[in-house]
This record gives structure tokens, C-alpha cells and sequence, in this order.
């Protein structure tokens, strides 16, 4: 099971200058303080240290050290295959799926390593929600879609099973959308109410950390701008880490952000910080457009 009650007030940012890496491979992992009036503002959610992650033999993710913060908006950006949804999968431990797939280091949420052996999965998961790059509801009807969770959770009780529906739906902002046809299939909704949907089957169970995998990459603009406009409305009641290629999507949505390029983590700050003024030139030159 994951107990206790991560408490820590500091952030740190993960320094892998180029320079540094070649002198000195060690510093690819160090862990430096982030300013002071950074290390303050919240506790820390999930932490990496040295982490690593393996396809057989392949290091997709190589000693990753990172502090992501509670209740804010973190997004993971870099180019194709460098190992940022690898990562963000591992947070709830969907990598455990691939059978190839294995980790070293620690990836710590509430003070607990997430690939401890006794670990309890199944509470994790209900702890650490997730939305995927193209909507999956199920092949059942909306109600039954959102109640999902709940029911595997033991809740039985049909007034708060449809208390719950009605909150989380409303929640996901499709409530009015679809609240006269519960009982019609999902697969009937379009792209993006689909998308709101499953963010809705999400949060039914309660979860304390959103992972979303580039969750607007199959929707249109208009569906897309919903998505971002309900991770507003949820920053500050949940962590919510996102994945995207988009980076003036990561600009608009995200309170800090991680640029991964090639496995590594090259800079971790706030988002501000990151797009005006980042302190490493591979950042520089990917969110210039030189690369990527």
C-alpha cells in the first residue's frame, strides 16, 4: 500500500549541462536547489532519484532526478523518443505491461518507491489517474463508463454512484452534454467529448495525481481548448503532469516544465523561467525551433 503524507517543502531542478556531462558523467544525475523563493511554495509529490528505465537493454530514461510539485501543472516536453511518456507511464506503472520494461533507482510518491515489490498497484492506480493521447471509453454506456471505478472501489449504493457521475462529469465539463442520455453508449460521443469523457472516469475515483498523454493530439482546436481550459479549473485541487508536443500548449497550461531530449532530463523550472530565459542551450535551441 502507499501510506504517509510526503511532506517535504523543498524543489530542485536537475542541472545537466553539456559541458558538466562531459567532465564529470555523475552530474547528469545531481539534483540542485531551486531558488529560494521556489523551494517554498509546495510540497513536493513525486520524486526521482537516479531513475532509470530499460527496454531489455536500451536506456530509454537515463538517471533522472526530479522533485514534481503538489498541486500544480508540470509538463513534460522534448522531441519524439525522448523517453517523456516512457516516464510519465512509470509514475503509475504502466511500463508494467511491456515485459521487457525494468527500472533502477527510486521513483517516490508519498514516501513510498513506487516499485517497492509490496507495493499494492491497484490502490496506486486509483491514486494516480490517467488520460490518454487518443480517448478510450469503454464500450458501455456513459454512466457505466464513469461508475466504473467506483463500483471496483465497493461502492454499490445507486444514489452515490449517481452522485459521484453527476461531480465527476460535471467536473470534466460535459454534464449538460450528456446528462438527458446516460444510458447511450460512449462510443457514440464525439472525439472530444470521448477525451472529456474518460478525464471524467478519471476523476471519479478520486485520485490525487492526473497524468495526461498529450491528451489534445487527436482533437480539434475547439476540443482542445476545452481540455486545456479544464486543467485551469482543476490546478490547485490535483498534480496534474501532462505530456505534449505542443509547447505553446505547455506554456499556456503548466506551472513548471521538464525538457527531456534523448533520455535525459536536461532542465526542470518553472514554465516562465524555462521559455524566457533557460539555462541550458539544448533547451534553447528546441524551444527556438532549431530542433525538434
Amino acid at each position: 500500500m502507499v501510506m504517509g503524507t510526503l511532506e517535504e517543502k523543498k524543489m530542485s531542478t536537475t542541472d545537466n549541462t553539456t559541458g558538466s556531462m562531459e567532465k564529470n558523467p555523475a552530474a547528469a544525475s545531481a539534483v540542485i536547489e531551486a531558488p529560494a523563493e521556489e523551494s517554498t511554495m509546495k510540497s513536493i509529490h513525486v520524486k526521482a532519484r537516479d531513475f532509470s528505465i530499460f527496454y531489455g537493454t536500451n536506456e530509454a530514461v537515463k538517471s533522472v532526478n526530479i522533485d514534481i510539485p503538489e498541486n500544480e501543472v508540470t509538463a513534460i516536453i522534448g522531441p519524439s523518443g525522448c523517453g517523456k511518456s516512457t516516464f510519465l507511464r512509470c509514475i503509475n506503472r504502466m511500463n508494467d505491461l511491456i515485459p521487457a520494461c525494468h527500472t533502477t533507482g527510486e521513483l517516490i510518491f508519498d514516501n513510498q518507491n513506487i516499485y517497492h515489490p509490496r507495493l499494492n498497484v491497484v490502490s496506486l492506480r486509483q491514486r494516480i489517474g490517467m488520460v490518454f493521447q487518443r480517448p478510450n471509453p469503454f464500450p458501455k454506456s456513459i454512466l457505466d463508463n464513469v461508475a466504473y471505478g467506483p463500483r471496483l472501489q465497493g461502492i454499490r449504493n445507486r444514489s452515490v454512484l449517481m452522485d459521484i457521475v453527476e461531480q465527476s462529469l460535471k467536473q470534466a465539463a460535459i454534464w449538460d452534454e450528456v446528462k438527458d442520455r446516460l444510458n447511450d453508449n460512449a462510443l457514440g460521443l464525439s472525439g472530444g467529448q470521448q477525451q472529456r469523457l474518460c478525464l471524467a472516469r478519471a476523476l471519479a475515483v478520486k485520485p490525487e495525481i492526473l497524468l495526461m498523454d498529450e491528451p489534445t493530439s487527436a482533437l480539434d482546436p475547439k476540443a482542445t481548448a476545452r481540455i486545456e481550459d479544464l486543467i485551469d479549473e482543476l490546478r490547485g485541487d490535483y498534480t496534474i503532469i501532462i505530456v505534449t508536443h505542443n509547447m505553446q500548449q505547455a506554456a499556456r497550461v503548466s506551472d513548471y516544465t521538464a525538457f527531456f531530449y534523448e533520455g535525459i532530463l536536461v532542465e526542470f523550472g518553472k514554465t516562465e523561467q524555462v521559455f524566457t530565459n533557460p539555462r541550458e542551450k539544448r533547451t534553447e535551441d528546441y524551444i527556438t525551433g532549431r530542433f525538434g
